[in-house]
């Protein structure tokens, strides 16, 4: 299951969009470890968009974070590492 949270920041259709589009692959690879649900917060903090994704599967629980000055910035940074890890939990999984 996946939820986006967009906190205090008004994303346009767009731009939600998008975000959705980046997070397929993650979210292919969660669905093959196992259960799992992540939920993706956004919100700014005077000029800087904090996008947050805590994430639960049947490897573990973790916390991928990226503070950057636009929100699509943060949130492709939030999608890389969250990429990363999953990748890593199934290279663990298959070992």
């Amino acid at each position: 299951m996946m939820q986006l949270v967009s906190g205090n920041v008004s994303l346009k259709p767009s731009q939600r969009k998008q975000i959705n589009g980046w997070l397929r692959r993650p979210q292919r690879l969660g669905q093959q470890l196992g259960t799992f649900d992540i939920k993706i917060t956004i919100h700014r903090t005077g000029k800087m968009y904090e996008v947050r994704a805590d994430v639960q599967d049947q490897a573990g629980t973790f916390v991928c974070r990226s503070r950057k000055h636009g929100v699509l910035d943060a949130s492709r940074a939030m999608v890389q590492k969250l990429n990363h890890q999953l990748h890593n939990q199934r290279l663990q999984q298959a070992a």
